[in-house]
């Protein structure tokens, strides 16, 4: 029996039938069949969508009134996970920030390699604008894959000069397709989920030749100068934690507001598992707060951005 709910939740995830590193096809049915097995609350209300040509779900939870927009990118190694497996995650920071959550669609590799994934984010982004979200009520989020397609994302949003968003918030975030992190060795053993041989199939198959260096694809390696505040989360039991704590360091050093909070024994996107994990919820806790308070910020105070001026009210 385990000993804890960090211990059911490791063996949980050791037993899973789901191979990060398999043949994309198949592994892309055995990840939604597990997303599909979690039930989606009452209180969550989804709507199919378009942002900018690209499909997505938005996703509200609650019942109160929405203070701003987060859109949100699902992990899966940029191969598999689609918006709707991510419901459940998207409503977890829906119901917590008390914002509209938009889980976007973008396309999956093997079939449609980098940059597609960043092309659809940046559409997304601007398809938001374009529907009349101020970049001040905008926030940013995603998970592993997901969380390195966020910071992409405003990566490209400062180089296509478009306004900043408030905030963003990754979440055990890939950040470099290069697997140069010492935690591929020291967590090794730990990480009952991925492992660096999965993450380089993975990466292959997304680069498709491409420098994994290059900061679109790897924002570890990008200028991150202009960035929004962000929060940074990570478990100790993951071979991704070095992407993370190294993240936190190149954001700080490029002068950017960055909060990392690791979680000691958690594994990856251990945030997943909330309602059954203290760490889980206490860190989707972290993530809501967090976005809150920028989101209301930024609706507080007029912002000039360049040649923009964004007003936003409540």
């Amino acid at each position: 029996m385990p000993d804890s709910q960090l211990d059911a939740v490791i063996d949980l995830l050791r037993t899973s039938p789901l191979d990060m590193g398999g043949d994309p096809h198949k592994m892309r049915v055995v990840f939604d069949e597990m997303m599909a097995a979690h039930p989606v609350l009452d209180d969550v209300r989804t709507t199919a969508a378009e942002l900018g040509g690209v499909p997505a779900i938005e996703v509200s939870a609650g019942g109160g009134e929405a203070r701003g927009a987060v859109l949100y990118f699902h992990g899966g190694g940029y191969a598999l996970g689609s918006a709707a497996a991510s419901v459940n995650l998207a409503a977890d920071v829906a119901r917590r920030s008390e914002a509209t959550v938009h889980t976007v669609d973008y396309r999956l590799a093997p079939e449609n390699p980098f940059p597609a994934a960043v092309d659809d984010a940046l559409a997304a982004y601007r398809g938001l604008l374009d529907h009349g979200v101020p970049a001040a009520e905008i926030a940013v989020s995603g998970e592993s894959a997901g969380g390195g397609l966020a910071l992409a994302l405003l990566v490209a949003i400062r180089e296509a000069g478009l306004p900043r968003p408030a905030a963003a918030a990754v979440l055990s975030p890939w950040v470099d397709l290069t697997q140069s992190g010492r935690s591929h060795e020291t967590r090794a053993a730990l990480d009952p989920a991925l492992t660096r041989q999965a993450l380089s199939a993975r990466a292959g198959d997304y680069l498709a030749g491409a420098d994994p260096r290059s900061p679109l694809a790897s924002p570890l390696f990008a200028d991150l100068r202009g960035l929004p505040p962000l929060l940074v989360q990570a478990g100790t039991y993951e071979v991704l934690l070095d992407d993370a704590v190294r993240l936190a360091a190149k954001a700080a050093g490029d002068d950017v507001e960055v909060t990392l909070h690791t979680f000691p024994g958690a594994p990856h996107v251990f945030q997943g598992f909330a309602t059954v994990l203290d760490e889980g919820a206490a860190a989707l806790d972290e993530v809501g707060a967090f976005l809150r308070a920028h989101l209301d910020r930024a609706g507080r105070t007029d912002r000039t951005d360049g040649a923009d001026r964004v007003t936003a009210s409540r």
